[in-house]
């Protein structure tokens, strides 16, 4: 069976795109038995939204990602500042390039959100066997933000956004929504194929 693939945007800086990186770890099983393959693709959230970068979170916003963790049983600490996340998510399209995307994505989320202290980027590359290179990753910073701009023209309005069948759904839900949401996003594109 060919594998139908569905886009991800996401962002290092938002603590809801940790969540459901988890949650999303959680149906692997089910994602491979679908034959649906997620393409994470990583944006710039206060480019997209006009946040900005270091600034303190609000607290509803805080709050609102404090319950979502919670109710999908994902332990998080969440940063009081939007964390400038532009470097991470341009060390993301390097690692895609060198075949190494999941191993990094994994490896910067559990640095970021589950480790103490501020991690070093090129530290946490090279626990995936990825160096890299000052002049590839400044390079890789405008990639970010042209892939937020085209994000934005396909109506993508925040992180996560999965995008089946053409159509942006943002934020993450629980388990069992996640794979009805999956599951008849496969059953309708295989339909039509």
């Amino acid at each position: 069976m060919r594998k139908l693939v569905a886009p991800v945007h996401y962002d290092f800086a938002s603590s809801l795109c940790y969540v459901a990186h988890r949650v999303i770890e959680r149906l692997a099983v089910d994602l491979e038995t679908l034959g649906v393959a997620l393409d994470w693709t990583p944006l710039d959230t206060a480019q997209l939204l006009g946040w900005r970068r270091g600034e303190p979170i609000p607290e509803e916003r805080r709050a609102n990602a404090a319950r979502v963790a919670r109710e999908l049983a994902v332990p998080l600490a969440i940063p009081e500042r939007w964390r400038d996340a532009r470097p991470w998510n341009a060390a993301a399209l390097l690692a895609r390039d060198a075949g190494r995307d999941a191993a990094f994505r994994d490896a910067a989320w559990c640095a970021l959100y589950e480790e103490p202290g501020e991690p070093a980027l090129e530290a946490v590359a090279a626990r995936v066997g990825l160096a890299l290179d000052r002049d590839a990753l400044a390079a890789a910073i405008p990639r970010v933000a042209q892939l937020t701009e085209q994000a934005r023209d396909a109506e993508v309005s925040g992180v996560p956004t999965f995008v089946l069948a053409g159509l942006p759904l943002a934020g993450i839900q629980d388990e069992a929504t996640m794979r009805a949401m999956l599951a008849r996003f496969a059953s309708r594109h295989r339909t039509r194929s």
